[in-house]
């Protein structure tokens, strides 16, 4: 059935097109298997709850704007009455508003959350709630001096019954401007876990009050699947969070955030519990995960664009455009990212823009099997972080166009036909033990250290043109293999003669080794002396991302020794497996792989091109990528 919702409706009718409801609230109460609610243009100022999901696919039931009309569901009211004090106005808010949940009084805080922080209390100085005027978002500040001195700020104290809210608006007139609160914490989520098989598509999803969202929490965003599985959310534009934008991540607990609570033991460790507890609730591949997130615009939010801890497992995330993550540095973690997932097994992110934020995407824990193909980064402090995962993962056809390309904390990761722009670093993780999985499965194999390299580096391009030092591209101290990895057979021999059949802990002084072939390094970059199969050169490759209104280029220049680079096929084959994991780098359903097309789809031939664009050749390159 097909119930419709619009501004001129009344929550007592059918939910007809001649009788719609009046809010999306409704239509939530009532959908059935299959069914549909279209939501007519205008702004909806609630929190849509949906009462059940589907049992499968073939049941899903679906949320979608109407096709054409612009449908907003925020998490802002707009509030009127403010009195000009000096440079600044104030308004006070009567707490009624709120319900039981006030943004004003609740901090953003908890597990690995940095800056600011109360000197006196260790406390944060950030709250969830913000203040838009014209839907622009002010910045809060902790003081009444720095209100006044700085445009476009914001400071709240909370009453027994009211809430009072000073803001600094420049030359603007708050009489005369829309200005709206954001009071509550997510746009479009179920109260209860299990909700499966929801189609979430085409709204304006914004202004909400959300809180810190580590893996150690249960995790909110503007759009919250609440650990469940089989959500598709497309076509939406996403902004104006105060933390997450989507989540597809862990479910609320009783344990949630005990380091920030107590520090009894180290942060990790309870993230280590929280993968147990979520075993114990049913962590797996036919029960959680398994969502498409694609085709969606996300900005202007505080902490991720996309977020998930294990609840992202399974998943395929696509042609989103997502920027300005962390970027109006109101506050600071270590948990902010365009793209931010812990234990997304098996999870394909391709063919995404992200640009403009702090991090690009950071890929922490449990990364196994992910494949990251064909997404262009460029503006981002830092592109791409893998952090104390084991592999098998695959890094293929991206464009890496930052000064910060790749922080590399993890091992068992093959990057092919790569271009990379800005720095590479890379460490070890030797104080933490992490899982690692059988595969396509979320069942606990075993637990390793990060002791970095068994890596492949396999037809990429290096270029230097973001200003870092030469050095900072080595990946790695350890041996250089020119060619493909057939057996771990020389590593392993090597580390038993040196220190004898029984002493296994030596694996963390002998460098893993890192396999390498038909690269080009341009710009200086130092190569490897092994990588006998690869291009080095002094030349300029002046590579650089460019932004017109027609478009999005790459433009770059090659030295003419890059034709006569002789690049292979990289299939499942030719890149072996992982030391720790022994799993092959395959595809979800456990095919077998074959990078067989570039970053913009072009079928590539015998003998491809390094590099992530097919065809490309020496002299000047200018390649329209969007």
């Amino acid at each position: 059935m097909i119930y419709h919702v619009a501004k001129n409706g009344n929550d007592r009718n059918k939910g007809t097109a001649d009788a719609p409801f009046l809010t999306i609230s409704r239509a939530a109460e009532v959908l059935e298997e299959r069914d549909t609610v279209v939501v007519h243009e205008g702004v909806y100022r609630e929190t849509v709850a949906p009462a059940r999901g589907a049992r499968s696919e073939n049941y899903r039931i679906t949320y979608e704007a109407a096709k054409g009309e612009k449908v907003t569901v925020t998490g802002a009211e707009i509030v009127r009455g403010w009195v000009r004090e000096g440079a600044v106005w104030h308004v006070s808010v009567e707490n009624s508003l709120f319900g039981g949940y006030n943004p004003y009084e609740e901090l953003i805080d908890g597990d690995w959350m940095q800056k600011p922080l109360d000197p006196a209390t260790g406390k944060s100085l950030r709250h969830t709630g913000c203040v838009y005027i014209d839907g622009e978002g002010l910045n809060e500040v902790s003081s009444r001096e720095e209100l006044e001195s700085t445009e476009m700020t914001w400071l709240a104290s909370v009453n027994e019954n009211t809430t009072e809210i000073w803001a600094n608006f420049g030359a603007r007139d708050a009489e005369e401007a829309e200005v709206e609160i954001s009071v509550r914490k997510t746009c479009f989520c179920p109260e209860k876990t299990g909700v499966n098989y929801i189609t979430v598509r085409g709204f304006e999803f914004c202004r909400v009050a959300n809180p810190w969202s580590p893996p150690t929490s249960g995790q909110m965003g503007a759009v919250n699947v609440n650990w469940a599985k089989g959500w598709i959310i497309e076509e939406n534009t996403v902004h104006s969070a105060k933390t997450c934008g989507i989540c597809v991540g862990k479910y609320a607990s009783a344990n949630d955030q005990l380091y920030n609570r107590y520090h009894r033991k180290a942060g990790y460790v309870y993230q280590m519990e929280a993968v147990f507890e979520a075993l114990d609730m049913g962590w797996c591949k036919e029960n959680i995960g398994s969502h498409i997130i694609r085709n969606n615009t996300i900005y202007d939010c505080g902490q991720n664009g996309i977020v998930g801890h294990m609840g992202g497992a399974f998943s395929e995330i696509y042609g989103n455009d997502i920027s300005g993550i962390g970027r109006r540095h109101e506050y600071y973690g270590y948990e902010i990212a365009g793209i931010k997932l812990h234990a997304a097994l098996d999870t394909q992110i391709h063919h995404n823009h992200i640009h403009d934020c702090t991090m690009g995407t950071w890929l922490d824990w449990q990364a196994q099997g992910i494949r990251l193909y064909a997404n262009l980064y460029h503006n981002n402090t830092s592109d791409l972080w893998l952090e104390v995962t084991h592999g098998p993962c695959l890094v293929d056809n991206n464009i890496f166009g930052s000064k910060q390309s790749l922080l590399n904390a993890a091992q068992g990761t093959a990057f092919v036909h790569n271009l990379f722009m800005g720095g590479i670093y890379k460490y070890k993780v030797l104080q933490r033990s992490t899982p690692y999985h059988l595969p396509h499965s979320t069942k606990i194999k075993g637990f390793s250290l990060t002791y970095g390299g068994d890596e492949r580096f396999y037809n990429n391009i290096f270029a230097n043109t973001m200003g870092e030092e030469n050095e900072r591209y080595k990946l790695g101290t350890g041996t250089m293999y020119a060619g493909f990895p057939d057996s771990m057979d020389e590593y392993i021999s090597t580390v038993v003669t040196k220190y004898g059949k029984g002493d296994v802990e030596y694996y963390e002084r002998e460098e893993q080794p890192v396999f390498m072939a038909h690269n080009y390094y341009g710009d200086g970059v130092s190569a490897y002396e092994r990588d006998i199969t690869s291009v080095k050169t002094e030349l300029a490759t002046e590579a650089k991302i460019v932004e017109e209104e027609g478009g999005v280029y790459l433009e770059m220049v090659l030295d003419e020794a890059f034709d006569s680079i002789e690049a292979e096929v990289i299939t499942t084959e030719k890149l072996g497996m992982p030391r720790i994991v022994e799993a092959l780098y395959e595809n979800p359903d456990g095919t077998h792989i074959r990078i067989a097309h570039d970053m913009l789809g072009t079928h590539r031939g015998k003998n491809p091109t390094a590099g992530p664009v097919e065809g490309i050749k020496s002299g000047k390159v200018r390649v329209k990528l969007r």
